[in-house]
C-alpha cells in the first residue's frame, strides 16, 4: 500500500549552533502527525522506512526518530526491530508477554537483568557511538538536571538509556532493553516516592550520567561498563532500600 505524502514547507533548517530547538522539534512532530492523519492508516501497517520518511517529510532522520519516540510512548506507533514502525498499539500478544514477565518477577530481578545487559550496551556505545549520539546524549543529560519534577527527570532518564542502547548499534539488544525498560515501568514505578518535588541538585544519577557518557565520548570500553554497572548499583540500593526509594 502507497501512503500518500504530505506537502511540505521548501525547507527544514537546522541550528548552526547545534541540534534542532524545542521549537523545531515540534515542528517535526507536528509534520508526523499530520503525515500520518492524512495517511489514513489503518492499525498494524507499516510505516515507511525511516530514511523514506524523513525524505517525504523534509526532515533529517535523527529528527524523525525523536518524533517517532514521542509517538510510540504515547501509544500511537509500535516498534519492533528489524521489521519497522507500525500504527496503532502493539498487538496484545506482545502487551501479554509483558504483563506475564511483570506479574512474575519483582524490583530485585529487574535491577539484577539491568546489570547484567546494560553495561554490555554501554561497552558497545563506547565502540560504535558517532559524534552526534554522544551530544545528544550531553544534551539529555543537562535536561535530566534541568528537570522541574520527577516525572520529567524519569523522561530524560529513560531517554539517556535509550539513546546509549542506540549508539551500541545492536538491534537485538536494544530490543532486549525495550522489553526490560517495559517490564521495569510496571514493576518499580509504584514504589517510587513522591517527595520531594523535583530531582535534589546533588542527585546521584547526575555525575554518574556525565561519567558513562565521558567514558563512551573517550572510547574507554572498560570504564563505560564500568561506569554504567556503578550507577546501576547505586539505582538499585536507593530503589531497594524501604526508607530510601529515590527515582533513578
Amino acid at each position: 500500500m502507497k501512503i500518500a505524502a504530505v506537502p511540505q514547507p521548501a525547507s527544514q533548517p537546522t541550528s548552526a549552533n547545534g541540534p534542532e530547538s524545542s521549537d523545531e522539534a515540534a515542528g517535526v512532530l507536528t509534520q508526523l502527525r499530520a503525515f500520518i492523519a492524512a495517511s489514513n492508516l489503518s492499525p498494524g501497517l507499516r510505516l515507511p522506512p525511516e530514511r523514506e520518511l524523513a525524505e517525504q517529510l523534509g526532515v533529517t532522520r535523527a529528527e524523525l526518530r525523536k518524533a517517532l519516540a514521542v509517538l510510540e510512548a504515547e501509544g500511537l506507533l509500535w516498534r519492533q526491530v528489524g521489521k519497522g514502525t507500525f500504527y496503532g498499539a502493539r498487538p496484545a500478544a506482545a502487551n501479554a508477554t509483558v504483563t506475564a514477565l511483570a506479574r512474575n518477577t519483582n524490583p530485585q530481578e529487574v535491577m539484577q537483568a539491568r546489570s547484567a545487559l546494560e553495561p554490555e550496551i554501554t561497552r558497545l556505545a563506547a565502540l560504535n557511538a558517532t559524534e552526534q549520539e554522544i551530544e545528544r546524549m550531553r544534551q539529555t543529560s543537562r535536561r535530566c538536571r534541568e528537570a522541574r519534577t520527577w516525572r520529567q527527570y524519569e523522561a530524560m532518564d529513560a531517554l539517556l538509556h535509550h539513546q546509549i542502547a542506540s549508539a551500541s548499534h545492536n538491534g537485538l539488544l536494544i530490543g532486549l532493553l525495550d522489553i526490560l525498560n517495559a517490564v521495569r515501568r510496571t514493576v518499580t514505578w509504584g514504589r517510587l516516592r513522591t517527595e520531594p518535588e523535583r530531582p535534589p541538585p546533588d542527585h546521584h544519577s547526575f555525575a554518574e550520567h556525565d561519567r558513562i557518557i565521558d567514558a563512551i565520548a573517550a572510547r574507554d570500553l572498560a570504564e563505560a561498563e564500568a561506569a554504567m554497572r556503578a550507577h546501576i548499583e547505586t539505582v538499585a540500593r536507593k530503589l531497594l532500600e524501604p526508607d530510601n526509594a529515590h527515582r533513578r
